[in-house]
């Protein structure tokens, strides 16, 4: 087998060494590269019925309560 070159090396040290991206950016990023730009109103949708279920539980309960 032969060896990596120095550059591929260095390059794969760099990647990595360098941090991971977050949450959001991968699910953009897979939404980029796979087409899939259905999925998108289907995790907003969760997204808000979970903040609406974390905020049930603050002081802001009475106001969410009135949206129903």
């Amino acid at each position: 087998m032969t060896e990596p070159a120095e550059d591929d090396k260095s390059r794969f040290q760099t990647e990595a060494g360098a941090s991971a991206p977050g949450l959001l950016a991968e699910f953009w990023d897979f939404l980029k590269t796979s087409k899939k730009w259905w999925l998108a109103p289907i995790f907003v949708v969760l997204g808000l019925v979970a903040l609406l279920t974390l905020m049930s539980g603050t002081a802001a309960a009475p106001f969410i309560y009135t949206l129903f």
